[in-house]
């Protein structure tokens, strides 16, 4: 974990990938992976050609087919979430999206045969008309394409078995996402990350410092208000994504109107799944990239996973019930993923629960107590009703707790800012 979070690891990688494409006379080429049926392919595919006008770049689109099973969990919640997902976020990015429903598999061969038959150049202007034709269902303007462009089934397993490949190759699994010179940047999320490196490289033909993906929000910084609402915030102790997302939920309680409400959940390897080891290395790069954005990096981490954990776990109720759980989260974030240390040691919670303002002698004989087990439970289950499955998530509700609004992710805390500003001007 620390390898692959490292800053200075991480710029030596990037330094020695620079050196060997200038020895090997290479251009910049940046792949992009593309799934006909992943929504976020949909979205990501609009700004394929702007980022190829503005950059000295030779972008290679990479058709790719399912994803590796080992890296779905939830498969059913990830596909209903990432339908929804992208409904949502497509308005602020400017792009309209249809897709009310997964496209039938009839449309998806259809869709691969057209693309599956074009090169380089013409793939990155056609694969734009036949997302659009595919999601919003149009079996007749996909027909009329095929009759310029298409390919036999043969021909589409060929073209996808060799996308998947390069994919894997790639250490990725999954579509809507670029990778340039050892490095991955999924879908229009990440993208900025990818200009800044092309930028530092001077690979901008255009000397401007608008993005290619621009995010249209409309929330302000900071929002008064007499009325509230209710932020549930689903943390887990192993969670690089967590860790990054504290600080800024921090702030969020500060700036906006909301009364914070901390429901932990167990890290999903304590949940009896599996992350392959290449899918941990991105999301822990990933994360530590986050960080270093929001200016809360990861420096030293020493996992909880187990005992360590469910030691810290069980000190939840009872801290949460002096209305501090938040406050003891984030310091076992801290501790974890930026100080190396191991949460489990007695003296360390000692020194936590003082610092936080309460009373070790009380608190200390709820340790290993284990009703938090049941509290955990029941926060997975109440956050699985939102269709997440990952952490952090998120639930806004009004005061009263009526009309829940669940997100996944620290990339989506944009939009619980926006729908606070929405329901405040609705009001």
């Amino acid at each position: 974990m620390n390898k692959f979070s490292s800053y200075e690891n991480f710029k030596a990688i990037r330094k020695i990938a620079e050196l060997k494409r200038k020895e090997e006379k290479r251009n910049h080429e940046v792949l992009y992976f593309h799934k006909v049926d992943d929504p976020y392919s949909h979205l990501t595919v609009q700004f394929v050609e702007k980022f190829k006008d503005e950059y000295s770049i030779d972008i290679v689109p990479i058709l790719v087919g399912e994803e590796n099973p080992e890296t779905l969990h939830e498969p059913d919640l990830y596909s209903i979430y990432c339908l929804e997902d992208v409904k949502r976020i497509a308005p602020y990015y400017g792009i309209e999206f249809n897709g009310n429903s997964y496209p039938q598999k009839s449309l998806v061969n259809k869709a691969n045969s057209i693309l599956a038959s074009l090169n380089s150049d013409e793939f990155i202007e056609v694969a734009k008309k036949v997302s659009t034709h595919l999601w919003n269902n149009d079996e007749i303007e996909l027909s009329n394409m095929q009759k310029d462009f298409t390919c036999s089934m043969a021909e589409v397993s060929s073209a996808l078995a060799r996308g998947n490949q390069i994919r894997n190759d790639s250490d990725y699994y999954f579509g809507s996402a670029f990778y340039y010179e050892r490095e991955l940047y999924w879908g229009v999320d990440r993208l900025s990350h990818l200009e800044d490196r092309l930028i530092e490289l001077e690979a901008k033909k255009i000397p401007n410092n608008e993005s290619i993906a621009p995010l249209f929000v409309k929330a302000p910084d900071k929002l008064d208000s007499d009325k509230e609402f209710n932020l549930t915030y689903y943390p887990s102790l192993n969670s690089p994504y967590t860790f990054i997302s504290a600080k800024r939920v921090k702030e969020l309680r500060r700036d906006y109107p909301i009364n914070l409400i901390t429901r932990p959940v167990l890290p999903m390897l304590m949940r009896m799944m599996t992350i392959p080891a290449f899918k941990a290395k991105y999301i822990i790069s990933d994360a530590a990239r986050e960080g270093r954005k929001y200016g809360y990096e990861m420096k030293d981490i020493y996992s909880p996973i187990g005992k360590p954990a469910r030691k810290a776990y069980s000190l939840f109720p009872i801290i949460d019930s002096q209305s501090k759980g938040f406050e003891y989260i984030d310091g076992l974030l801290k501790a974890s993923f930026q100080d190396g240390i191991n949460i489990g040691e007695e003296s360390f919670l000692e020194n936590l629960v003082i610092d936080i303002g309460l009373d070790w002698s009380e608190i200390k004989g709820y340790l290993n107590n284990p009703e938090w087990k049941k509290i955990l439970n029941d926060n997975l289950e109440d956050m699985y009703q939102g269709n997440c499955w990952g952490v952090p998530s998120f639930k806004l509700t009004n005061a009263n707790g009526s009309n829940p609004f669940y997100v996944w992710g620290q990339d989506r805390m944009w939009l619980i800012k926006e729908e606070i500003f929405k329901r405040i001007k609705e009001s």
